[in-house]
């Protein structure tokens, strides 16, 4: 009984504390519902106020309610947000002067209502079709200044909106003079003092209740000052200090205010771009908002999930006579601090949104104007701070250029010429910036990075003194017509600095992609190598690239394509082998010659074969395993053979190949350590294999002999290790 009533308390305490969340978002709700609001339905539309305020909280109950029951944050707080009220406020204005000039004795608030509703659907369907086809990944390609720029237009639109609900007009070069008169310079200047009292109270505190206190005392304090001023709120209401007296709005759906036909259908072309924001917009907040949700609370949201919530609750709220909204972050934030763990928090903040859709809107003619305008310069202020004042810290010159560019087109030719101008701004952008990536991780030649196959001494020899006839180098980025001119420039150089050059190795392992635009910089680079009886090889090719090259004809009989760098190397070597190379190299291999050569003298050698023993082995055989004793070594007389290591996932793979007069073994004999790697034939092979007891009978009997395989295996192990060291030194350029 105890512990179900601890479980009882716990329960109960977890919901109280969901409401009491919830309640104390609801009055941020309804200060921010009002303010967007009054910017929505500005200039024109100022006497429909009732029916904006009736919209704006439609919008906030249905979207809080939908996304706090779908979210993947149980805590979210959805409804319309400054950047969507910003572009709706557009698109209703537009809407509003396009009527109003083409009859301005027509019936002004059905077609906007209408529009607004539609444009919340079609974005609400938008938003869930990215959801259901996981598209909405590709927002998160968007360029950066394009958002930001996007963003910071809303910004600017919300500043001069603000300006709108003092002077009752869209706020353009023509309308400026009205900002001359006194009254209106008055409201400003108390729109300005609001905007800045908000901030240092609620912005610096973040409680809650700070804003609706705030702007309640805003209100008192004006009454107290038109009384002071003799005035009544009848003359404040006459001279605009305050909203006019409107009638009460209803709860019908927008198309009940429209007449059979009478829809401004020839609006709609001038209303694309527009629309066109308001889903764009939506979408990016929704992006935004959810992205900053998971940094601040730690918590992996599925984005899919999120759009297709929004996507049902804009639909929802367009059909009930809404305008578009999303998941706050500020709201969600504070809910979230304030305890919230359920989405009992969110649907409180429906329920008082839907109980404010009762409230009689003629209270409105007692708050003065510049109240909700100082509410909507601070969100525009605090918004332009955030997309164009603090993003010059993070982006770098270029970038932010285009951003302010983009924010300056959008004020001036709308969204559609911004986002559209945008996109190619930056993509030009990007493809200067691309320009300037290094196209080459590193460079090589013969001399200093070879191919995994271990040879002997002789080819050693020749490959540093002729390793300049091989050049390569390992490429990367992605290659266009810029990138690849870069390459055609650099070859030319490295051509003439080199002369001897015969073979050029080309690497795509860390190319992403070829643009079509690059075939004629390689047709050139094809020419250039030709013309010197230089071969070409490339590496690493990736399908589309390769097809790329072969449509362009630079993949021809006179190039060769091989999968792998390792088996290219290899094959030009043997070429530069083959070219230089002497008869001990090119005939079949003699034992007593090898063993004369590496012990200087042919008494050694007859007596050292005489400890060895010959094995013949064919392409597959195992000659050693891992694991095993080292009680022997092998000299690779004729053949191949293969170094095997096992990976973490159990597969067995090569990591070194031994080409003749070369010997396995050597330091695990002298060590007497257990074989670190097995050795399997690649090629039919023939070894001479030298037991540990018979290198342990030349130790005791012929010391000078024993001192001289000793020196032998010093010098192959000082061979392989300068050999690593100078790869390790070309990766690091």
């Amino acid at each position: 009984m105890a512990s179900q009533s601890v479980g009882f308390d716990s329960n109960n305490h977890t919901w109280l504390t969901d409401v009491f969340s919830g309640v104390l978002v609801s009055v941020l709700t309804i200060s921010f519902g009002l303010s967007y609001a009054v910017l929505i339905f500005a200039g024109p539309l100022a006497t429909f106020l009732p029916y904006g305020i009736t919209a704006t909280f439609i919008s906030a109950t249905i979207i809080a309610g939908t996304i706090s029951i779908g979210s993947s944050f149980r805590f979210a707080v959805a409804g319309p947000e400054s950047s969507t009220a910003a572009v709706t406020a557009i698109l209703s204005t537009s809407m509003a002067e396009h009527v109003i000039t083409n009859n301005p004795s027509a019936q002004l608030l059905g077609p906007v209502l209408v529009t607004l509703s539609a444009a919340t659907i079609a974005t609400g369907i938008v938003l869930w079709v990215f959801g259901v086809t996981r598209l909405g990944r590709a927002i998160r390609y968007v360029p950066y200044p394009v958002i930001g720029g996007f963003l910071g237009a809303t910004a600017c639109l919300i500043l001069a909106g603000a300006i709108q609900v003092i002077v009752a007009q869209r706020l353009n070069f023509s309308t400026l003079s009205a900002l001359s008169d006194r009254i209106v310079l008055a409201q400003i200047f108390a729109a300005c003092a609001m905007a800045v009292t908000i901030y240092a109270t609620w912005r610096r505190t973040r409680q809650p209740l700070s804003l609706p206190a705030v702007l309640i005392i805003g209100v008192i304090a004006s009454h107290v000052g038109f009384q002071m001023s003799s005035l009544s709120v009848a003359d404040a209401q006459a001279m605009g200090w305050t909203f006019p007296s409107s009638p009460t709005a209803s709860l019908t759906p927008p198309w009940t205010f429209i007449e059979t036909g009478s829809y401004p259908w020839g609006a709609l072309p001038g209303l694309f771009g527009n629309l066109v924001a308001v889903v764009f917009v939506t979408a990016i907040s929704t992006l935004f908002n959810t992205t900053g949700l998971e940094v601040e609370t730690r918590r992996e949201a599925n984005l899919d999930r999120e759009l297709r919530v929004t996507g049902i609750a804009n639909v929802l709220t367009g059909a009930l006579g809404g305008y578009a909204g999303c998941i706050s972050l500020s709201r969600s934030l504070l809910n979230h601090s304030t305890g919230a763990t359920g989405r009992l928090s969110g649907l409180t903040v429906a329920a008082i949104s839907a109980l404010m859709l009762v409230v009689n809107p003629a209270f409105l003619s007692y708050v003065p104007k510049f109240i909700f305008a100082g509410l909507l310069l601070y969100l525009g202020a605090d918004q332009l701070n955030r997309w164009i004042i603090e993003s010059r810290r993070t982006l770098s010159v270029v970038d932010y250029l285009s951003l302010l560019s983009i924010t300056g087109i959008i004020l001036i030719w709308g969204f559609v010429a911004g986002v559209l101008i945008g996109i190619v701004i930056s993509c030009a952008t990007f493809a200067v910036s691309a320009s300037r990536v290094d196209f080459i991780k590193f460079g090589f030649d013969g001399s200093e990075y070879r191919s995994s196959l271990d040879r002997s001494r002789n080819d050693l020899d020749l490959l540093a003194a002729h390793g300049h006839e091989l050049q390569g180098l390992n490429l990367q980025s992605y290659l266009f017509f810029g990138s690849a001119n870069r390459l055609y420039q650099h070859l030319k150089v490295l051509l003439q600095r080199h002369p001897e050059c015969r073979h050029l190795v080309l690497d795509f392992k860390l190319v992403t992609g070829i643009d079509s635009s690059a075939a004629y910089s390689f047709a050139q680079i094809k020419q250039a190598v030709l013309e010197r009886q230089i071969k070409i090889t490339l590496v690493n090719l990736r399908p589309k690239a390769e097809n790329i090259l072969r449509v362009s004809r630079f993949i021809s009989n006179d190039v060769r394509v091989i999968g792998e760098l390792d088996h290219a190397l290899e094959w030009c070597e043997n070429e530069v082998i083959a070219e230089h190379g002497d008869d001990l190299v090119q005939d079949q291999g003699n034992l007593r010659d090898w063993f004369t050569h590496i012990l200087g003298s042919e008494a050694d050698a007859d007596e050292l074969i005489q400890h060895c023993r010959r094995i013949d082995v064919e392409a597959g055989d195992i000659i050693v395993r891992a694991g095993d004793n080292a009680d022997s070594m092998h000299f690779l007389l004729e053949g191949r053979v293969g170094v095997m290591v096992a990976t973490e996932d159990d597969r067995i793979t090569r990591v070194r190949s031994l080409g003749r007069y070369t010997t396995i073994g050597e330091m695990g004999l002298v060590a007497n350590t257990p074989r670190s790697a097995t050795i399997q034939a690649e090629v039919s092979s023939v070894l001479y294999v030298l037991q540990g007891d018979q290198f342990d009978s030349i130790k005791n009997n012929n010391p000078v002999l024993s001192q001289k395989l000793l020196i032998y295996f010093v010098s192959v192990m000082a061979e392989r290790l300068s050999f690593a060291s100078r790869m390790i030194g070309v990766l690091r350029r």
